[in-house]
């Protein structure tokens, strides 16, 4: 199935960082490009730095200087994903093209590469309340609260899964179509965002 195949390099990505465990270490991708490991892995990467990033600008007693250019690579990390996002569902719409569409198919509320987008995120949040459940310096009261919020997320993981492959099987099999949408964003463009434009 391929969520659990996408799952398996999440995981890869996940703890390849954390050997290092800093922002800063160099990306060097394991699978060869243009496929789509090479894909899954760049994009589970960007969203595992930028969940440290997140928790970084949180620290309270941080520079207001640094947190501004942190602020600047979350932005340019956030278009890093979803351009990732719209190369995975490329790859979906050129693997199945040639699919004849039957009478009555319907299209999903998201592509298949969003609700990727949101196993891998899921990936990280198992990940790190695994942790908390693990940490021999939390309470036992913390730790059995951080396992029943694993619990939680490890059925939605199992729920999310089942409904990324059925997604896939019926593009598959021509029930459903997709499309893909551009997210236009406006305020990283310097003509769409008013602020920007007025610098100019």
């Amino acid at each position: 199935m391929f969520s659990q195949f996408a799952y398996e390099i999440f995981e890869k990505s996940i703890e390849k960082y954390h050997i290092e465990n800093s922002v800063s270490q160099p990306f060097a991708n394991p699978y060869p490009d243009g496929g789509i490991s090479n894909l899954l892995y760049r994009k589970n990467w960007i969203d595992t730095v930028q969940w440290h990033y997140e928790d970084i600008i949180r620290d309270p007693r941080i520079d207001p200087v640094e947190a501004l250019e942190l602020k600047r690579k979350i932005d340019a990390s956030n278009q890093d994903r979803t351009d990732l996002v719209e190369y995975i569902d490329g790859y979906f719409l050129n693997k199945y093209q040639s699919v004849k569409i039957c009478e009555g198919a319907t299209i999903n509320t998201e592509s298949p590469a969003w609700a990727i987008d949101r196993l891998s995120i899921l990936a990280l949040k198992i990940y790190h309340m695994q942790e908390e459940v693990d940490r021999e310096d939390a309470s036992s009261a913390h730790r059995q609260t951080c396992g029943q919020k694993l619990e939680v997320l490890l059925e939605q993981k199992k729920d999310l899964s089942l409904a990324i492959d059925q997604l896939l099987a019926d593009i598959e099999r021509g029930k459903k179509y997709m499309k893909v949408y551009k997210q236009m964003k406006m305020y990283n463009d310097d003509e769409l965002n008013p602020v920007l434009r007025g610098q100019k």
